[in-house]
């Protein structure tokens, strides 16, 4: 975008032009591929140019790296657009020990998996190469909350001609207020100045733009996070209706590990895990493929404006 007409760039024009007449991307049996852009993980919000203090967000990307699994293992393409540093796929059961504890010196020198950890390493290994050589599995890292919001653009205008065939799964944990560029020390704050007295400005809501223009034939799944269970619910029918998602993922702080409650326009399914050794994300995943699939399956463009 020319930043001083307000008009598209010839590279731009050009790009937007080549997936718009792209042939539908499919699979060796001729069907129609699914991909899926998942967020993980949570924004920062730097408070000086040269950044030296910022504020986070809650999220460890434990879901949604579990959650890109199950996507894969379901035939999704994933682009999993991720926190740096955070929780990622294929890595959820490696032990939390330092990464030099994983591994040993052999007598001829070669490096080695110690024993302990061998099984999970290796498989982790396996199925991690096995999604990244057989393209279904694209990473792309963030940090601040300007990288997130400028990356889920690029993908999303680039995923439009997947029409529904797309899906956005928005895990991460993204901010609610930001410091302007311009508004940022440019150096570190002084604590020697006495109180810091700062003014926030709010994030613009981007999924109903994400929704209406970036990608409006796609499914769309947000999240909504509390700690107060009473307006739960109700701020995740609110957020559907009010952004326009298909579907509403509702999780209370205190139990977001055990239990969510899926939204929908039309009904509201508890999904719980049945102990240590199971993943929630497992069931998660195949009640979302199904809802993709009737999505699919309605005529093309009836629900591109659908509680908008």
């Amino acid at each position: 975008m020319d930043s001083k007409s307000g008009t598209e760039t010839p590279q731009e024009s050009g790009v937007e032009f080549f997936f718009n007449s792209a042939p539908p991307l499919k699979d060796q049996s001729g069907k129609p591929i699914r991909v899926v852009c998942v967020t993980s993980g949570g924004t920062t919000v730097p408070l000086e140019q040269r950044c030296v203090r910022y504020i986070d967000n809650f999220s460890s990307g434990n879901r949604g790296a579990a959650s890109t699994e199950y996507f894969v293992k379901a035939g999704y393409a994933v682009i999993f657009v991720h926190r740096w540093g955070s929780c990622q796929p294929y890595c959820r059961y490696l032990p939390q020990d330092s990464f030099l504890d994983f591994f040993d010196i052999a007598e001829n020198s070669t490096i080695k998996v110690c024993e302990p950890h061998g099984t999970v390493v290796k498989g982790a290994i396996r199925d991690y190469r096995k999604a990244v050589e057989e393209g279904f599995l694209l990473k792309l890292s963030f940090t601040t909350i300007f990288e997130y919001l400028q990356i889920l653009q690029m993908v999303a205008t680039s995923m439009r001609c997947l029409k529904s065939h797309g899906m956005f799964y928005l895990a991460a944990a993204v901010s609610d207020f930001y410091v302007p560029w311009e508004n940022m020390a440019k150096h570190k704050i002084q604590s020697a100045e006495g109180p810091l007295d700062m003014r926030l400005t709010q994030v613009p809501k981007m999924l109903l733009v994400l929704r209406k223009d970036w990608a409006p034939a796609a499914f769309c799944i947000s999240f909504k996070l509390e700690t107060d269970p009473d307006i739960l619910l109700q701020k995740a029918d609110m957020a559907m209706r009010k952004y326009g998602m298909h579907v509403v993922v509702a999780n209370e702080l205190a139990t977001y590990k055990r239990e969510v409650s899926v939204v929908t326009s039309g009904e509201k399914t508890r999904v719980c895990s049945h102990g240590q050794d199971h993943d929630l994300e497992e069931e998660l995943i195949d009640l979302l493929v199904a809802r993709h699939s009737e999505h699919i399956k309605k005529p093309s463009g009836i629900d591109m404006n659908e509680a908008l």
